[in-house]
């Protein structure tokens, strides 16, 4: 993921040729721009961007740039959607693969299903997206987050993915959700860190990596745990944007 820095320079040419065709957009375009000047906080490596705002301001600016002929600005904008949902896809994929390419009745532990910490906000959540392609692939998932209900996950599921009770059978049985992390993590042969909840930070591990099955993988989507720990342990982990010792061994 580019730095603060880097995405406000690349973007500064797309906002300049944005403006001059009409003085209103500027309105649009400063929340925008100070939410990418904000991005040392906003823009961290993760398994994707979530909630309803951000993404619609960039896809109106998609709209907008397009409306104006601005053909490459809007090609440029809208790249930041298709690599977010890249992002979430190659995630899915990875867990997958590095599974011994199959997850067909295993357990996986999701560790959040809210977009960001600190909220039950499941609009376009990341977590739903990985959640829909394990499911695809015939996993069994245990879902704990301290915040969000079944029945918004169901709603939103419904709503963005299409995934519902009448086209997917047996679906309450595919989808568990946990009112305790160590609950969701027993006996499972993967976890996947999805929200940034402080509170995934302080688990025990140890006890966590004792009830899983073996070996134990952990796919850390947000960069929040101390992965050299984790591996003293025992965990098999993979990271956003981090390499494999387990594949480069000069690191």
């Amino acid at each position: 993921m580019p730095s603060s820095h880097n995405v406000l320079v690349a973007s500064t040419p797309s906002v300049r040729s944005v403006r001059p065709p009409v003085r209103m957009l500027v309105r649009f375009l400063v929340p925008l721009v100070w939410t990418l000047a904000l991005a040392k906080k906003f823009l961290q490596s993760s398994v994707g961007f979530g909630g309803s705002c951000f993404q619609k301001d960039i896809l109106n600016l998609v709209y907008l740039c397009e409306t104006y002929g601005l053909e490459e600005c809007a090609a440029y904008w809208q790249q930041v959607i298709d690599m977010n949902d890249y992002q979430k896809k190659r995630f899915s994929e990875k867990v997958v693969s590095k599974m011994f390419n199959t997850v067909t009745g295993k357990k996986i532990c999701i560790l959040g299903f809210a977009f960001k910490k600190d909220t039950g906000d499941v609009r376009e959540t990341p977590s739903m997206f990985v959640v829909r392609d394990l499911l695809q692939e015939q996993a069994k998932l245990h879902i704990y987050d301290p915040q969000v209900k079944r029945e918004d996950m169901w709603i939103e599921m419904n709503y963005t993915c299409n995934v519902n009770h009448d086209n997917s059978p047996g679906l309450d049985e595919a989808i568990v959700t946990a009112t305790d992390p160590y609950e969701a993590c027993d006996g499972a042969h993967a976890i996947c860190c999805l929200t940034e909840w402080d509170e995934f930070k302080t688990l025990d591990y140890e006890k966590i990596y004792a009830s899983m099955a073996k070996p134990a993988f952990l796919f850390d989507g947000r960069n929040i745990l101390d992965h050299t720990k984790l591996r003293e342990i025992g965990f098999e982990v993979h990271a956003i944007g981090k390499p494999d010792p387990l594949t480069f061994t000069d690191l």
